[in-house]
C-alpha cells in the first residue's frame, strides 16, 4: 500500500484537477448559450435562401445556368475541414478527422483531394500531407459574417477558375449539447433542386431571374459557409461543456476513492502505532 504522503500527494493532484475541469465546464456552458442562440436563429434564414435559390435555379433554361452550378468531371476535390482551435472536447474534432480521411481515401479514393484548414487541429492533422491549400484557422478568434465571407469568396474562386471540381464541407452539426452530428455538404457545384419545380405561380421577377439568381448564388453559398462554421462552434463548446462535466465527476469519483484509501491506511498506521506501544508496555513489565 502506498504512503500516506504519496496519497496526500495524489489526492492534492486530483483536486486541482477537479477545479480545473469544472472551471472550463463552467466557461463553456456560458459561450455554449450565445452560440446555440446564433445558430438557431440564423439556421431558418439560411435554410430558406438555400431553397428559395434552388428552387428559382431550376426554372432556369440550361443556357442560362450559372456558373457555380457547372457540372464538370471530377478529377479535383476540395473538402473544407472545420474543427477547433483547442482540445479537451471529446471526439469533437476526431470525428472530423476521421470522416475526412474516410472521404479521401473510399469516397475519392481515385480523385487527387486537397484541404482547407478551418481550426487548428484540422491543420495540424492535415498538414503532413502537404495537400492543404490554406489554413484560416484564425477566423473563429473572430467569427464574423464578413471573415467567413472572405473564405467563402475564395472557395467559389477556386471553382470557377477551374482549380477544383467539387468542394465538400465536412463540420460537427449542433443537435444538443451532448449530440453533434458529422455532416458533410456540398459546397460547389450546386445541388440542383429534387423534384419538378412548380411553375404555376405567375411571378414578375424586377430585375430579371437570371440577374436575381446571380446575385442570390455568392450570399447563399457564404451564408452556407457561415451556417457551418457556427454549428461547428456550437458544438464545441457542448462537447467540451460534456467532456468537462463526465472529466469532473470522474476526478470527483477518484478523489473520493483516495481519500477512504488515505483513511484506511491512517487507520491502519495508528493500529500499528498501539499495537506497538502496548507491546512495548507489556514487555517492560515482565
Amino acid at each position: 500500500m502506498a504512503n500516506l504522503k504519496e496519497i496526500r500527494n495524489r489526492i492534492t493532484s486530483v483536486s486541482s484537477t477537479m477545479q480545473i475541469t469544472s472551471a472550463m465546464k463552467m466557461v463553456s456552458a456560458a459561450k455554449l448559450k450565445k452560440a446555440q442562440d446564433a445558430i438557431t436563429a440564423m439556421r431558418p434564414y439560411a435554410d430558406k435562401l438555400t431553397e428559395l435559390l434552388q428552387s428559382l435555379s431550376a426554372t432556369l433554361d440550361a443556357d442560362s445556368g450559372s456558373k457555380f452550378s457547372t457540372q464538370r468531371e471530377v478529377k479535383k476535390v476540395l473538402i473544407v475541414a472545420i474543427t477547433s482551435n483547442r482540445g479537451l472536447a471529446g471526439a469533437f474534432n476526431s470525428n472530423i478527422i476521421k470522416e475526412v480521411n474516410r472521404l479521401t481515401s473510399q469516397t475519392y479514393a481515385n480523385q487527387e483531394v486537397s484541404y482547407v484548414a478551418i481550426g487548428k487541429k484540422a491543420n495540424d492533422a492535415f498538414k503532413k500531407t502537404n495537400k492543404v491549400i490554406a489554413n484560416e484557422s484564425g477566423v473563429l478568434d473572430d467569427l464574423t459574417f464578413d471573415n467567413v465571407g472572405n473564405i467563402a469568396q475564395m472557395l467559389m474562386d477556386t471553382f470557377v477558375a477551374g482549380e477544383f471540381d467539387k468542394i465538400e464541407i465536412v463540420y460537427n452539426k449542433f443537435k444538443n449539447a451532448a449530440t453533434q452530428i458529422v455532416t458533410t455538404e456540398q459546397f460547389l457545384p450546386i445541388v440542383p433542386v429534387e423534384g419538378s419545380p412548380n411553375n404555376n405561380t405567375d411571378y414578375i421577377f424586377e430585375p430579371s431571374k437570371v440577374e436575381i439568381v446571380e446575385q442570390l448564388i455568392p450570399k447563399s453559398l457564404k451564408t452556407q459557409l457561415y451556417k457551418g462554421v457556427r454549428d461547428s462552434f456550437a458544438s464545441e463548446h457542448g462537447a467540451r461543456m460534456t467532456a468537462m462535466h463526465k472529466a469532473t465527476d470522474n476526478a470527483t469519483e477518484l478523489r473520493n476513492q483516495l481519500k477512504l484509501t488515505y483513511n484506511k491506511a491512517r487507520q491502519a498506521a495508528i493500529t500499528n502505532e498501539i499495537l506497538e506501544i502496548v507491546g512495548g508496555a507489556e514487555a517492560l513489565n515482565n
